[in-house]
């Protein structure tokens, strides 16, 4: 049975990378640990891990990564929210998966994982891949349910971190000056904060502006709630300078993590 490793720095990726076979299936897991669709997913990914037997040389290889402490490697294949999935062979990117979605997970591992090793699993999620393509027929043909499924997901997403930044770029790249003087105040309080590049999703960059009935971007959300814009963020501050100070810690690079 394959079993998840633990990938803790970068010289152990680079380690495990150069040491598979090419025609070894590498499958990635970023995940965040305050993030509870995180450990849903791990649930998910080490059943899934089970119905893969080991081989040799070996036909998967199962790998996690925590996207804040490895924010390079995360970086490196444009990890823009937690938990998101990876799928390499020979150094190439086959697919990746974003969400917390147990059917697309599956259904791309077993897409290019061997036969032999995803036998099993393909028949126990033969069912469920056909109950799913199903579903997403009917959303594509009924809005209201397309739109309801959406800020259910919007609904777990400003609530991913106790502070939660839709901004426009990341906190490395900002990619306006209002989103780059949000990051600016969150370092300057040490807060350690969830973000969503929302350039790099146009369904939740549409959706949210709904959802929120706040029309601009960065929105700063604070134990689900939306706070506002930079010009109430500021606000804030000025009247209560204590504002963010339950959520900072102790500054450690930008204090952020890109989240689902």
């Amino acid at each position: 049975m394959s079993k998840i490793e633990e990938i803790t720095s970068v010289e152990a990726w680079e380690k495990h990378v150069s040491s598979l076979p090419p025609s070894t299936l590498l499958i990635v897991s970023f995940h965040a640990p305050w993030a509870a669709p995180c450990a849903q997913m791990a649930t998910v990914l080490s059943t899934l891990a089970s119905e893969y037997p080991l081989t040799e040389p070996p036909s998967t290889s199962w790998v996690k990564i925590n996207a804040e402490e490895l924010s390079d490697i995360s970086e490196a294949y444009n990890v823009t929210a937690v938990p998101f999935l990876v799928l390499i062979r020979n150094g190439e990117v086959l697919e990746t998966v974003s969400g917390s979605s147990a059917v697309k997970v599956r259904n791309a591992i077993e897409s290019h994982a061997s036969k032999t090793g995803a036998a099993t699993a393909a028949h126990n999620g033969s069912a469920t891949s056909a109950a799913n393509n199903e579903a997403e027929v009917t959303t594509e043909e009924d809005p209201e349910k397309k739109k309801q499924e959406l800020f259910k997901r919007l609904g777990e997403l400003v609530k991913a971190a106790p502070v939660m930044l839709f901004m426009k770029g990341t906190p490395s790249e900002p990619k306006c000056g209002f989103s780059r003087q949000m990051v600016g105040i969150l370092r300057d309080n040490a807060v350690k904060y969830g973000f969503f590049n929302i350039l790099a999703d146009d369904e939740v960059r549409q959706g949210l502006k709904e959802f929120a009935d706040w029309p601009t971007y960065p929105q700063l959300w604070v134990n689900g709630e939306l706070v506002g814009g930079l010009d109430i963020v500021k606000e804030e501050l000025e009247s209560n300078p204590d504002f963010l100070k339950p959520y900072s810690v102790k500054a450690n690079g930008d204090g952020s993590v890109a989240a689902s």
